[in-house]
């Protein structure tokens, strides 16, 4: 018989994989910490030897300087450029949230109109992406800008549109209601989001509310949208309007558009929406054939079937390139600068920038807001996203 084992031979710990292993991770980590400690010494000493002022104490200083869209009270002689940066920010998420909602309509209307059984829709939609996708955003956001916008009319040429609506080369002007509680209608416009999202929330917690997709939408609309008019028309009112009247070199009263925001949205959407529509075509392929006969064989349209049975299975699919192109679509709208609409880019990272000459601390600022609106974004949408996921047994 075989004698008693003897004990293996212990290893050094030196040799041992796992303290190796934490060994090259620390070693990784202390090079990672002396590099950024050497890039921001060097940058300090730059810096200092140049005559350039660091830190933040430009935030408060007066910025000087005109803005010419503005969603809050600015004023160049009295406003700083922390100011300035967060005018510069509103605009950005401005374009950004209209534009995921454009996107996001004409992205699913092309990616199914592409799989059309009618010829003529189908290869117009294919020419729509082959086309838009393949030529670079830039040259599309000075094509609606120069081509488009600049080559409309003059003041004095201005064309009138249905509901009192002017449009030349200045851009789009249209009337503005008067409300007489400015907070009041705000706060019933807010009630009225949060109860449509109350709303979702607890139909999707209802199987059948869950089914009725059309309903939900429905009701959804109508909180968010006919509650606030209904309740607005009970109190009397705005409503009057402002309408906006041609002078000799201006137009006066009503709400300007300008051009550049107009060419901005305009060349994102279209662009961004030609890479949608595949990734729609894309999940709407993946749902198998049979659940599709299947349907028909229960004697459900089209329309039902799409709504019903491919688009829910298709959203996995769909949902995570969605989402890069909502991201790549608010990361984009930096290109702003190249046709003068007043962005974070271009106020912030642009003329701040240049009248303060501190890049450090006006890049990093940037570079952290870019970041964080990616971020929300990202975890937003992966939320959204587990409704659709398999649920294994």
């Amino acid at each position: 018989m075989p004698g008693p084992l003897k004990d293996a031979p212990s290893v050094p710990f030196y040799r041992d994989p796992t303290v190796r292993g934490l060994a090259l991770q620390l070693a990784l980590c202390l090079a990672i910490v002396l590099l950024a400690y050497a890039a921001i010494r060097n940058a300090a000493e730059n810096l200092a030897h140049a005559q350039i002022a660091s830190g933040f104490g430009f935030w408060n200083v007066t910025a000087g300087f005109d803005i010419s869209q503005t969603l809050i009270d600015y004023n160049a002689q009295v406003s700083t450029f922390g100011r300035a940066f967060w005018v510069g920010l509103l605009n950005t998420l401005l374009v950004a949230g209209l534009g995921i909602v454009l996107v996001t309509i004409l992205g699913f209307t092309i990616g199914v109109a592409r799989l059309s059984k009618n010829f003529l829709v189908a290869r117009l939609a294919t020419s729509y992406v082959e086309f838009i996708r393949n030529v670079p955003l830039l040259l599309q956001l000075l094509f609606w800008y120069n081509a488009v916008l600049k080559a409309l009319p003059d003041i004095a040429m201005s064309l009138t549109l249905p509901g009192g609506v002017i449009l030349n080369n200045r851009g789009v002007f249209t009337p503005r209601p008067l409300f007489a509680d400015g907070a009041q209608i705000l706060g019933l416009l807010a009630a009225a989001v949060l109860g449509a999202i109350a709303f979702n929330v607890v139909a999707a917690r209802s199987p059948r509310l869950q089914r009725a997709i059309g309903a939900r939408f429905a009701a959804t609309v109508l909180i968010a949208i006919g509650v606030p008019v209904a309740v607005l028309l009970v109190m009397g009112g705005p409503f009057a309007f402002d309408y906006p009247t041609v002078g000799r070199f201006n137009v006066r009263g009503g709400v300007e558009i300008l051009p550049e925001f107009i060419a901005l949205l305009f060349g994102l959407s279209i662009y961004t929406a030609a890479f949608i529509a595949e990734a729609v075509r894309a999940g709407l392929m993946a749902v198998s054939r049979g659940q599709i006969e299947a349907a028909e064989a229960l004697g459900l349209r089209r329309t039902q079937t799409l709504r019903l049975i491919v688009i829910p299975q298709a959203m996995r699919v769909i949902i995570p390139p969605l989402t890069n192109q909502y991201l790549n679509l608010t990361k984009n709208s930096s290109l702003a600068v190249a046709i003068g609409y007043p962005d974070l880019m271009q106020i912030f990272a642009g003329t701040v920038l240049n009248i303060t000459g501190q890049a450090v601390e006006v890049v990093v600022i940037t570079m952290a807001v870019y970041l964080s609106i990616s971020l929300a974004t990202s975890l937003a949408m992966n939320l959204y996203g587990t409704r659709f996921a398999l649920v294994e047994r």
